[in-house]
């Protein structure tokens, strides 16, 4: 993205008066956020501009401005994703109230993955914390990336088992993206950028407030194919996450507990209300498994299409072991795991080209992955990463 229109989007990210669909509202009016931060106030006002937005563009809070520009240039690894770019996840812009755009810190492909939302309550028995690493373990291996939102209790259980099996997880955030909340997590949050992703539709410094939470909700529900709700009260943030992803037509499950168990009333209360209740990750696999497919098509036509395959180049359209860049590249992998930034030293490719080039050989089910390291895959075996289509019960 051009540094004007980076800008450009900074400010309407902060206009307050907006959200989401105020901005998806202005750029369908004015054609682009740079057309909208230079439009005068008439044509704001006529494009649906409330006044506390027009007065905004007219002041400006620099310092802020500043700030968020400083997090987006301080690392390779933070990411302005914005709704016009060909970039925002799919399955994210067709949620209803959708967010305009996404900060992230760590790899934005994996927000391209077919994803599973695991979430539950923040005080959970230890019944309920085994089950979320059970599930959440089966179904990273399975090849799905699992999402939750950083919290204590089900969420940090269900990044953590992710990242034990050698899987990528998505943690949205309440905050903006250069805290963590709670701070506990905080070396939790680095393994996650390090591994996967941490996103969030705030700005830096914006801190952990009581009404970001649904809104993180929604998009915790937006990103992934289904909920899966392991323990949750009568009144839970997670049942906010069940709703948001049943009223943006994406699965719900649940699972049972005893009906002593004031935990387990959420979820009873879920599948009561047309939630599948379920006892094993395969049950899951198999209801998201044909859309999840259609997503890995998606991604591989993304990535051919990418910076490493243009479509004039016909070496390219031929597949990737016809082309230069990939010959260099299995080269310099072996069937002992490599990092990425070896890799990056043997071939003389950008971290950036590499990691497109890995994620759609890891499609292809040429390369296996775990913990940031990268092996040709034998013929015949199993690859870490994989479309869903298997997993052990949960």
């Amino acid at each position: 993205m051009a540094d004007d229109a980076i800008d450009a989007w900074l400010r309407l990210i902060r206009a307050p008066g907006l959200g989401g669909t105020g901005t998806r509202r202005l750029l369908a009016s004015l054609g682009s956020a740079q057309a909208v931060v230079g439009a005068n106030a008439a044509q704001l006002r006529a494009a649906g501009a409330p006044d506390i937005t027009i007065q905004w563009f007219d002041a400006p809070d620099t310092d802020a401005l500043a700030a968020d520009r400083a997090w987006l240039d301080a690392s390779p690894n933070h990411h302005l994703i914005t709704c016009d770019s060909a970039d925002f996840p799919t399955l994210l812009g067709r949620a209803q109230r959708a967010p305009a755009a996404l900060f992230v810190a760590g790899d934005p492909q994996w927000l391209w993955f077919a994803q599973i939302a695991i979430v539950g309550s923040r005080n959970p028995t230890d019944g309920g914390i085994a089950n979320a690493r059970d599930f959440s373990r089966a179904l990273a291996r399975s090849g799905l990336v699992v999402t939750s939102g950083l919290a204590d209790g089900i969420d940090a259980a269900a990044h953590r088992a992710a990242l034990d099996v050698g899987q990528a997880t998505v943690a949205v955030v309440a905050t903006g993206p250069d805290l963590v909340y709670p701070t506990r997590n905080r070396a939790l949050a680095d393994a996650i950028m390090a591994q996967g992703a941490i996103v969030t539709e705030y700005p830096p410094g914006t801190p952990a407030q009581r009404q970001n939470f649904p809104m993180r909700n929604r998009i915790i529900a937006g990103l992934t194919l289904g909920t899966l709700v392991v323990e949750a009260a009568q009144r839970s943030g997670a049942l906010i996450t069940a709703r948001e992803a049943a009223e943006s037509g994406r699965e719900v499950f649940a699972l049972p507990g005893s009906i002593h168990n004031p935990l387990a009333k959420g979820c009873h209360r879920l599948i009561r209300e047309g939630a599948a209740l379920v006892e094993t990750a395969q049950e899951i696999i198999e209801a998201i498994g044909p859309r999840a497919q259609e997503l890995a098509t998606a991604l591989r036509g993304r990535l051919t299409e990418g910076p490493t395959a243009s479509s004039g180049d016909a070496t390219a359209a031929a597949g990737p072991e016809e082309d230069a860049d990939y010959r260099r590249l299995r080269a310099a992998l072996g069937h002992d795991p490599v990092p990425i930034d070896v890799l990056a030293q043997r071939t003389g490719l950008t971290v950036e080209t590499l990691s497109s080039m890995l994620i759609l050989m890891e499609l292809d089910g040429r390369v296996a992955a775990a913990h940031g390291r990268y092996a040709l895959r034998h013929h015949g075996g199993s690859g870490t990463r994989h479309h869903p289509a298997q997993a052990e019960d949960g």
